[in-house]
């Protein structure tokens, strides 16, 4: 079965993120738009994700927990989960290791908390624009003893990269997937640098409403379910690949 995805969008809470990226903006213009499933990936955080969660199992769309982690190596991944327990966990343990900078608003935006009705009904205090105390295996191995699969984000960029950063992906972590902004850019050169084969997929970013995916990029899954999708981006489903 194939299923159209965006599983990296970032909310209001996100301090680069529009004011009109609400969670129930966010959920309709995903229904509108024709998606199976999202991710609600802000920096660091996933507050906003509760509020989105009724609402999108009446538009019968699958939302999957979600983070933008930037680890102290100073690039970022997507961490997903399988249910709203597990990435409570992980968000727990994140945000004991966030720096306690105050978040500058005037330079770097506001940092919305919403209700299920879209009402503000808190800002984030600390800066999340920021790396956290936690390495990439500390972080892969968090995410694995809770089911979830770190995925690490648009390694075809010139920041925030794991290649830009590193120049390479650590044998030593099990990583079955990677995010692409361009798949052509992706193929022509990135992909030359790694040793071995990766399940691609390709997300938005949005920070914006308008730049949530249509039905552009899917992937295949044994089940329409947030395990299968997880299952699938895990790679331990039998010949299940992500794929364009």
């Amino acid at each position: 079965m194939e299923i159209f995805v965006d599983l990296h969008i970032h909310s209001d809470l996100s301090p680069c993120g529009d004011e009109l990226m609400t969670p129930s903006n966010i959920v309709n213009m995903a229904f509108l738009k024709g998606l199976d499933a999202i991710a609600i990936t802000d920096h660091n955080i996933g507050m906003n994700i509760e509020a989105a969660w009724n609402l999108s199992k009446e538009r019968g769309i699958i939302l999957i927990p979600g983070m933008e982690l930037q680890t102290k190596e100073e690039f970022h991944s997507i961490c997903l989960f399988r249910d709203l327990e597990s990435f409570n966990k992980f968000q727990k343990f994140v945000l004991a290791r966030l720096p306690n900078k105050k978040n500058n608003i005037e330079v770097f935006g506001s940092q919305h908390i919403y209700d299920s009705n879209d009402n503000i009904v808190g800002e984030y205090p600390l800066m999340l624009l920021n790396s956290v105390n936690v390495s990439i295996e500390e972080a892969f191995m968090e995410v694995e003893k809770l089911g979830g699969v770190l995925i690490p984000a648009h390694v075809d960029r010139d920041c925030y990269s794991i290649i830009n950063s590193l120049g390479f992906i650590p044998e030593s972590l099990d990583i079955k997937a990677v995010e692409v902004t361009d798949l052509k850019k992706f193929n022509n050169t990135i992909r030359l640098f790694m040793d071995k084969e990766y399940n691609v997929i390709q997300s938005s970013d949005a920070h914006k409403l308008e730049n949530i995916f249509e039905r552009k990029f899917k992937i295949k899954v044994c089940e329409m379910s947030l395990n299968g999708i997880i299952d699938s981006l895990r790679g331990i489903t039998n010949n299940v690949k992500v794929g364009e």
